[in-house]
């Protein structure tokens, strides 16, 4: 009798364990159902429509770092199937990856759609079968005199001999997963930006700070990196990184909390110094002509107007006290975040089922036999970069090879 094996969501995680089970195992039944009208759409979003597929660090353990829930348990997986392993992988269907400047990497296209095309093609030749707008209502493990599973849709009913979801952050498959036993750790947004209205960052959207240092008050948060001025407040890498970490700090205050910025990533009395140097040997120029520290000259000037300094004001008619406020400015300017908006399409969640409950050797359930989770329906996020989909190839390879033993 053949071995039936359903997989429920037609993501990153599901398509890639449904392709990887079916190569494997020819001989088997491999359907994939997918709840919407269409597969891979966070796939074909992703990256602007570029797909931002991996991130170029090969080392299991740092990649592991960079994922705020997950770090522990990944590091095993990542040894069976990493960085490297993906971009062989879509490289032997015809599809090359390239890496930019940041280490994000992207097909050669910069289209995902030649992702999301090598994907479906991969499957259809593998000989797994697509299922559309087939949401899937209940679960059922086998019980005596049934030895398969059954997974419920609102027409149909679908017997397994195993099954892997893969349906993301989906809160009607959490609470299946709840109702048949498992923990589901409550889910709060991850990879948000902070609104900030602030008189110091008016007008100047679209600005970005190549190496600022953010802290939040009152907490061990901080990140640095690239910052970006938006039009409701604060994004970029730095603040980015902020809220996966804080991810369920910041959602316990509701969003409204204090930060301290370091436009400049340099201690405030090194800065300060700099400053009083700058008064000594150039008296006559005016700090408003003159950005310093490689900041934008726009918001150079912004934090110079609130340290009280004119723009008529020459160096040499600068006080001891402004050249503090104009330090403290510099190097660690309070803001006050009232909120949080998401990071374009790129939803991500904290939040899933407990990794305490799964076995990564081969991402099954320990609750029950032949139930296997991958990608983001598991308490597993990262930041971004190409992190997120590469746990979600990690986990679909590896439970999509476990599905057959």
């Amino acid at each position: 009798m053949k071995k039936r094996i359903i997989f429920i969501g037609g993501g990153a995680a599901g398509f890639f364990g449904a392709i990887r089970c079916a190569e494997l195992a020819p001989a088997a039944e491999v359907t994939l159902l997918e709840a919407g009208k269409e597969v891979l759409g966070k796939v074909r979003i992703s990256g602007g429509g570029r797909c931002n597929v991996t991130h170029a660090c090969f080392i299991p353990k740092e990649l592991s770092k960079f994922y705020p829930r997950g770090e522990r348990e990944l590091i095993g997986p990542f040894h069976k199937f990493c960085t490297g392993d993906t971009i062989e992988w879509f490289e032997k269907r015809g599809v090359p990856l390239k890496i930019e400047e940041d280490g994000r990497m992207f097909p050669v296209s910069n289209k995902s759609q030649t992702i999301v095309d090598c994907l479906r093609d991969s499957a259809h030749k593998a000989g797994v079968r697509v299922l559309l707008q087939q949401r899937v209502h209940q679960l059922e493990p086998p019980v005596e005199g049934r030895a398969q599973w059954l997974v419920h849709t609102k027409n149909d009913s679908y017997p397994a001999d195993a099954v892997l979801v893969a349906t993301g952050s989906s809160p009607a498959m959490w609470k299946i997963l709840a109702e048949l036993g498992h923990k589901i750790v409550d889910p709060v947004p991850s990879l948000f930006t902070f609104n900030i209205k602030d008189p110091r960052i008016e007008g100047l959207q679209g600005l970005a700070v190549p190496k600022a240092e953010v802290k939040i008050e009152n907490s061990k948060l901080s990140a640095a990196g690239p910052l970006l001025i938006t039009h409701w407040g604060m994004s970029g890498p730095a603040i980015l990184r902020l809220s996966a970490w804080g991810a369920r700090e910041l959602a316990a205050r509701d969003y409204h909390f204090s930060i301290r910025i370091n436009w400049v990533n340099q201690h405030l009395d090194r800065v300060r110094e700099e400053l009083e140097g700058q008064r000594r040997s150039e008296p006559k120029k005016q700090p408003f002509a003159h950005p310093r520290f490689g900041l934008p000259a726009r918001l150079w000037r912004s934090l110079l107007s609130c340290a009280g300094i004119t723009e008529q004001a020459r160096w040499a008619e600068l006080s001891n006290r402004s050249i503090s406020k104009l330090a403290e400015e510099l190097a660690q300017g309070t803001y006050q975040a009232d909120g949080k908006s998401t990071f374009k399409e790129e939803f991500v969640t904290a939040g899933g089922v407990d990794l305490r409950e799964v076995d990564f050797k081969t991402f099954q359930s320990k609750l029950f036999p032949g139930l296997y989770f991958a990608g983001e329906v598991l308490n597993i996020d990262a930041i971004t970069g190409g992190f997120n989909f590469q746990a979600a190839w990690t986990g679909g390879w590896i439970a999509g090879s476990s599905l057959i033993d």
